[in-house]
């Protein structure tokens, strides 16, 4: 796991003595927002004025950087934010494709006061934590060449429509059988298949594909985002539920930042404008994960599939199942990939069958309790019990899929 690091900025525009990543190019915007009415009447000096501490994914653009030169737009909003209540910012790192374990360790750990980007939803790890109002809308979007009006499902008839694995798009796509489905793995490999002729369509998670579209394709696409079931989701600040005070301030300068976050979408890319209305998704249980750029602190609905399982006498019922998905998510994900999706092979949990047949039930329940340290893969049984060893069991079955080596 990439260390954490955190870092403080007086000026609330610049953080150079932060640690580095990977880097791509959008410089820093920051908008000035008077804050006289925030700050408090007594006099205090600058050393005395506490941090606007913000949780951040160092490596997660469009939405946050460790990088000064491209912040990433939940970033500069909390710039924005910190400078309107007249206070310095300071970040605490951490990556967020470990779900929901990254607003428990960092925002409910006390690591810092807000975490910007989680679903304004009570579902939502509710009460441990409370919500601002909402400051955008962010959810998937239609991905096509410009001037190609898609008004709904029913425009994507005898379309090549490209949508992620274990999608709200792929469910709702799912029962057409008038639109050719081209399956992806990530918003990147859509606006791959778009560009590469594979797909009239890219069915994708709008933030990243607007980010793409004008860091990689040079905005010849135009994007459409959509709303409807699972589909789309007010974008709000997470707070612990002790921090109301807090909340209540931000909510009090949100109004005057709305220009300026309407500056930032357009800066990286996210879609705006009228919505195309989608009807009800055919959609299995929930499952959360939050940040990544495959759907950064949002609400997935993914499609559990029953498989047909070599030595299990029963298929795993859906809340044992989104039990392990959130396990998984929240601590296996770091090397295996969310949901088990990962491309380096000798780690793709999703051949585990494949590879060993009956023995796999046997083969997962040894190497989660005793480890298999020589490749790098510690023992669990201190940290779950058998009980929850068995819900990420299910979880995997639901994920099996055959080689073609």
């Amino acid at each position: 796991m990439r260390p954490n690091h955190s870092g403080l900025d007086h000026s609330g525009l610049d953080y150079s003595g932060l640690g580095t990543s990977r880097h791509r190019a959008i410089s820093g915007l920051l908008a000035c927002v008077a804050a006289a009415s925030i700050v408090s009447a007594s006099p205090l000096r600058a050393d005395d004025v506490q941090p606007f501490r913000l949780c951040a994914d160092p490596t997660n653009l469009p939405f946050s950087s460790d990088s000064p030169s491209q912040p990433g737009f939940y970033v500069e909003i909390g710039q924005a934010l910190a400078q309107a209540l007249g206070r310095p910012i300071a970040y605490d790192w951490y990556k967020s494709y470990f779900g929901k374990r990254t607003v428990r360790v960092t925002l409910l750990g006390k690591q810092c006061d807000a975490m910007i980007g989680l679903p304004r939803s009570e579902d939502f790890m509710g009460p441990a934590v409370i919500f601002s109002n909402t400051f955008a809308k962010e959810g998937y979007a239609l991905v096509a060449a410009k001037g190609q009006a898609i008004g709904g499902v029913d425009g994507l008839k005898g379309k090549r429509v490209a949508v992620q694995f274990a999608s709200t798009p792929q469910n709702l796509l799912a029962s057409r059988d008038d639109i050719q489905k081209v399956t992806v793995l990530s918003p990147e490999e859509g606006m791959q298949a778009l560009d590469q002729g594979k797909a009239d369509v890219a069915f994708i998670w709008g933030p990243v594909a607007g980010w793409l579209n004008k860091t990689s394709y040079n905005d010849r696409y135009q994007i459409q985002l959509t709303e409807g079931e699972g589909l789309s989701w007010d974008a709000a600040i997470g707070f612990a539920k002790t921090s109301t005070e807090l909340r209540d301030r931000v909510d009090a300068v949100l109004p005057q930042l709305q220009k300026t976050i309407g500056e930032l979408a357009v800066k990286y890319g996210l879609p705006t404008g009228q919505p195309v209305r989608f009807g009800a998704a055919q959609a299995g249980p929930a499952g959360t994960t939050t940040g990544t750029g495959t759907g950064a602190g949002v609400i997935q609905v993914a499609n559990v599939v029953a498989t047909e399982s070599k030595g299990d006498a029963s298929v795993p019922n859906a809340e044992t199942v989104g039990a392990g998905k959130e396990i998984f998510n929240g601590t296996c994900a770091h090397c295996h990939g969310p949901d088990a999706i990962q491309s380096e092979r000798k780690i793709d949990l999703r051949l585990l069958r494949h590879r060993y047949g009956d023995d796999m039930r046997d083969t997962f329940w040894k190497t989660v309790h005793e480890g298999r340290p020589s490749k790098g893969m510690p023992p669990w049984k201190d940290v779950f019990t058998d009980e929850q060893f068995d819900s990420i069991y299910s979880f995997l079955l639901t994920v099996q899929a055959e080689s073609n080596d």
